[in-house]
């Protein structure tokens, strides 16, 4: 079974107008919304506003552990219409190989990150990609950094578009708190892969990822493994020689903040032909593979973890495998794993 339900859209100059701006929208808050609200936040509090971010901060200390409690999506934001705009630009396309039991709780693991992870938002952060028609009965959670619910203000944006934090008691909550039929999304090779991003090659941070198959064991969650073919095309990236300044800042980064800055370009504003921050014009295919039946087990031993993480490895080359002809891809590619 291998279905999806968009329809590609019919293209004229409006359609493509407000494609772009909503691609740009999603860039330009993924780069700059956080540090934007770094700065309010510095605004407010020196001025006569100072008292309502007294309250906020009030307030604040009674949401902090929100993000790890299954967040605060917002059904209407995730139906907004720019999010149609954002899956068509490229386009994305959902397509499912099997029906996943709403009686049931899943840990999807998403790869590749690519620069941004723009199919991963598209397809369960929001419901564009139709999800919900396409797993009824499911509720994903798109999991991200700790950190990011850190900042005030943006922490909310997040939340709102159906974000919830990966540490350990997040997902330990989900799995435990919420009945069956939920979803959590799990970026899997995270910060690190990001700095692997490359169209030509498919390298995966994945060989010692095994947190998310510890969490699956101790839940009895279903592991599914999900590929998105073009991910790591839609963006070109500046890598570094290993030893230079520039990577080993990058690294210094990463380890201290828990990401790596990504230097890349795109497509122009105005032009396709020149550089810019623009993704590229290149679909999106995320494949849902077949749930990986995963006994409940309190306290899994280390050989029990790397059972169930070679069969989801092996899983995940063979949805690859599968899929990666009908995506543009060639008969010899293969996948990396590191």
């Amino acid at each position: 079974m291998d279905s999806t339900l968009q329809e590609d859209p019919p293209c004229n100059r409006f359609s493509e107008f407000m494609q772009v701006l909503a691609v740009l929208k999603w860039i330009l808050t993924f780069l700059f919304l956080g540090p934007v609200c770094v700065l309010l936040i510095t605004w407010i509090f020196c001025s006569q506003l100072w008292p309502l971010l007294a309250l906020y901060m009030v307030w604040l200390l009674s949401d902090w552990k929100t993000p790890e409690r299954g967040g605060r999506k917002s059904e209407w934001m995730s139906k907004w219409t720019i999010w149609k705009h954002l899956r068509d630009y490229f386009p994305i396309r959902l397509h499912k190989t099997a029906n996943l039991d709403p009686q049931q709780n899943y840990i999807l693991g998403y790869h590749p990150h690519g620069i941004m992870s723009i199919g991963a938002f598209c397809n369960f952060g929001t419901d564009r990609a139709e999800f919900s028609h396409l797993f009824p009965g499911l509720k994903p959670y798109l999991t991200t950094l700790g950190g990011n619910f850190k900042v005030p203000f943006y922490r909310d944006y997040l939340l709102a578009a159906g974000m919830c934090s990966v540490t350990h008691s997040s997902i330990d909550y989900l799995m435990s708190h919420h009945g069956t039929g939920n979803a959590v999304v799990i970026v899997v090779g995270g910060s690190a892969e990001a700095l692997h991003c490359n169209a030509q090659s498919h390298i995966l941070t994945l060989k010692n990822r095994k947190g998310f198959v510890k969490k699956a064991l101790i839940h009895g969650s279903s592991l599914v493994p999900v590929y998105s073919f073009g991910e790591n095309e839609v963006l070109h990236q500046c890598h570094f020689a290993t030893g230079s300044w520039k990577k080993s800042l990058q690294d210094m980064f990463q380890h201290w903040v828990g990401f790596a800055p990504c230097i890349f370009y795109g497509q122009g504003l105005f032009s396709s032909t020149s550089k810019g921050i623009l993704p590229f014009r290149k679909p999106i295919n995320t494949v849902v593979g077949k749930p990986i039946p995963v006994p409940r087990i309190q306290k899994p031993s280390d050989e029990q973890v790397q059972k169930y993480h070679a069969l989801y490895v092996s899983a995940l080359l063979e949805l690859f495998n599968t899929h990666k002809e009908r995506f543009g891809l060639q008969k010899s590619d293969s996948l990396i794993l590191l």
